[in-house]
């Protein structure tokens, strides 16, 4: 019997590819791409940065449009302190954000799940009255909403400002189209292993959807935070004012005091653009997972 010798197989290297290792290569032609890009952050920065330089300033500076930053900031504050009470504007709109956000959450988020994960021949339907909605201009329900709240007892109250905020159809359809990539399976594991509904919501659908609560949670509080028509008309009463309608206050005199005003501006845009800054990238992955 012969011993036939077996020769060793060749190992081919795999192609290199050029620039691979030295990354992606630059071209000129990306130039005006990127400085389009540039020019575009700019200007979205450029309000900003005039709105903390004209806090810093006098109302004379801010009429100048002066692009520096100057020394009456303290001024400013204690002008404004002595004006308005900031700290209970605050402490108003942060309340009335924060029970809508957590109401709006809780009620959209089961809205939107009954409408995917349960079956109805109406449903349908439903959803496009709901999506009808959205098209209904705020002003044209706001006298019948005040008249209603005024004849329930409710004017001066924040739960006259939280419930009309709570049931947002935007809100229900970013919960219906996110819970479309949810698994339904998981669902009928969790029925069979006798879970009822609401602990399959709370112990499997919340956790799972945490980008999307995330979303929807950004979006809720900065909406019912900058929000000022509403709260305007149906809190007649000053003392319960909010940091939008404090703005408005320090526009009615003869004279507006502009670096004041920019001052409170700034104050009232601080919060919204925290949460915003320590959520951006849940955010952005809720609203990608929505439109899927």
């Amino acid at each position: 019997m012969t011993d036939t010798a077996t020769l060793p197989t060749p190992v081919s290297n795999p192609p290199t590819v050029p620039g691979a290792r030295r990354g992606r290569r630059w071209s000129w032609r990306q130039v005006p791409g990127y400085a389009f890009l540039t020019l575009a952050a700019l200007v979205s920065v450029f309000p900003l940065y005039f709105m903390v330089v004209s806090a810093t300033n006098t109302s004379k500076d801010v009429l100048g449009s002066r692009l520096l930053p100057g020394g009456a900031f303290l001024d400013n504050l204690n002008k404004l302190l002595a004006a308005q009470d900031v700290g209970a504007a605050m402490w108003h709109s942060f309340v009335n954000a924060s029970l809508t956000t957590v109401g709006a959450l809780a009620v959209c988020a089961i809205a939107g799940y009954g409408f995917e994960v349960y079956h109805s021949r109406g449903k349908d339907i439903v959803m496009a009255v709901l999506l009808l909605a959205i098209m209904i201009p705020f002003a044209a329900t706001m006298i019948p909403l005040f008249r209603m709240f005024a004849q329930l007892g409710l004017v001066n109250s924040t739960l006259a400002v939280i419930l009309p905020a709570i049931s947002t159809p935007f809100l229900i359809l970013l919960f219906r189209q996110a819970s479309r990539s949810f698994p339904h399976e998981i669902l009928e594991a969790a029925r069979l292993d006798g879970l009822n509904e609401l602990a399959i919501f709370v112990r499997i659908y919340v956790p799972t959807m945490r980008s999307t609560f995330a979303a929807a949670f950004v979006i809720t509080f900065m909406l019912a935070w900058n929000n000022f028509l509403w709260p305007k008309v149906i809190l007649v009463d000053n003392a319960y004012q909010t940091m939008p309608m404090l703005i408005s206050n320090l526009t009615a005199g003869y004279v507006t005091d502009y670096g004041v005003l920019m001052l409170a501006v700034l104050l009232a845009t601080l919060p919204a653009v925290v949460i915003f800054l320590a959520l951006q990238r849940a955010f952005a992955q809720g609203i990608t997972g929505a439109v899927k």
